[in-house]
């Protein structure tokens, strides 16, 4: 499942791309028809991400407020088998980076880190890009891409031969297509989520109502960091269990919530009532650090520059980018102890024994 960054990052995608344009909506699978037809001609205001919710406003025309009750509001959830998948002509384009954050990590190796994304700039395409958990290209649980031939590129470039504004036509659609969003220079199409609705302004509330706050959310770090203080010291399951529960914090998936709380030391098996107010405050700051990096990159990348092996061990690739997810058996990159692996809720718990013993 995508983890938040993913879901911001397709947010400011869809804003770049079809931010105040009119659009063909349908449902070529026909489960979502009559929400497809509400759809149709309306222009595309904004999209926003509330963890791993995406709500996108639709309305009559670009000058509605979107506290209008002309808005429609579209509610989406990738689940364990959404995807976003998009192509389109030359124009069809977004940035390859986003602004990034003040955080150094990543490999010496030539993998991403800081010091290498930061001096890239311009546009890559969007175009051919899938936001899915299938096949992930840069990350377990992010995002893959694939041009307009099906050929992955990892590095999302735009692609040799892409058509001119007015040469490009959208293909069938693929597989089966619960929402397909058209412009003049480009398509999107969902496939297989969890969540397809529609909902007006009280409905929004009500999502929002029962999520927790987002790292990422602008304008409400401080209300935010403190609800989720709040909302972990009340409870006495463990952080572990807690940073994966989106009421408690919106946006933390597996990965985050492995190398966040080896980053802060934290026990995955400890108690939320039992851990202090401090700790829990900069666990928060770490993981809208480590949030905003994925928005920024597209990548999950949590190991400081100094912890990164040199050279880089061939059979332990995951030392470059991770500093205990998916690498149960392999030694600490600080303290040597073997990295644990186990069971929580369903979902492979990674832990560091040692760095991690309180």
């Amino acid at each position: 499942m995508p983890e938040g960054h993913t879901i911001h990052r397709l947010a400011k995608s869809l804003n770049i791309l079809f931010g105040d344009r009119q659009l063909q909506a349908s449902s070529p699978q026909g489960r979502f028809a009559q929400g497809a037809a509400r759809l149709d001609g309306q222009v595309f205001i904004s999209s926003y991400a509330h963890g791993k919710h995406l709500l996108a406003a639709f309305a009559p025309a670009a000058d509605v407020a979107l506290d209008s009750p002309a808005i429609t509001w579209l509610h989406t959830h990738l689940g364990l088998y959404g995807a976003w998948n998009f192509d389109g002509d030359a124009t069809f384009v977004v940035p390859e980076i986003f602004e990034v954050p003040d955080l150094e990590v990543g490999s010496r190796q030539g993998l991403p880190g800081i010091k290498e994304l930061g001096g890239h700039s311009g546009g890559s395409a969007l175009a051919g890009l899938t936001v899915s958990t299938r096949a992930a290209l840069t990350q377990p649980e992010g995002v893959a891409a694939t041009v307009g031939s099906g050929k992955p590129r990892p590095d999302l470039k735009l692609p040799q031969g892409k058509l001119a504004p007015g040469q490009w036509q959208p293909a069938p659609p693929k597989g089966a297509v619960r929402l397909r969003l058209v412009s003049k220079h480009g398509v999107a199409d969902l496939s297989g989520p969890t969540t397809c609705e529609l909902l007006d302004l009280e409905g929004v509330k009500a999502v929002e109502a029962r999520l927790g706050p987002d790292p990422l959310a602008p304008g409400k770090t401080a209300e935010g960091k403190a609800t989720f203080i709040a909302n972990v010291r009340r409870r006495r399951r463990a952080i572990g269990e807690l940073l994966m529960d989106q009421s408690v914090i919106a946006g933390v998936g597996n990965i985050y919530r492995a190398e966040s709380l080896f980053r802060a030391g934290i026990s995955p098996r400890r108690q939320g009532a039992n851990i202090s107010a401090q700790r829990l405050g900069k666990l928060w700051d770490d993981n809208a650090a480590l949030l905003a990096h994925g928005v920024a990159t597209g990548l999950i990348t949590t190991v400081n520059s100094d912890d990164v092996p040199d050279p880089l061990p061939p059979d332990d690739p995951e030392a470059g980018r991770w500093y205990v997810y998916h690498r149960t058996g392999r030694p600490c990159l600080r303290c040597g102890t073997p990295i644990a692996g186990d069971m929580m809720q369903g979902r492979t718990l990674f832990w560091c024994p040692r760095c991690q013993g309180r």
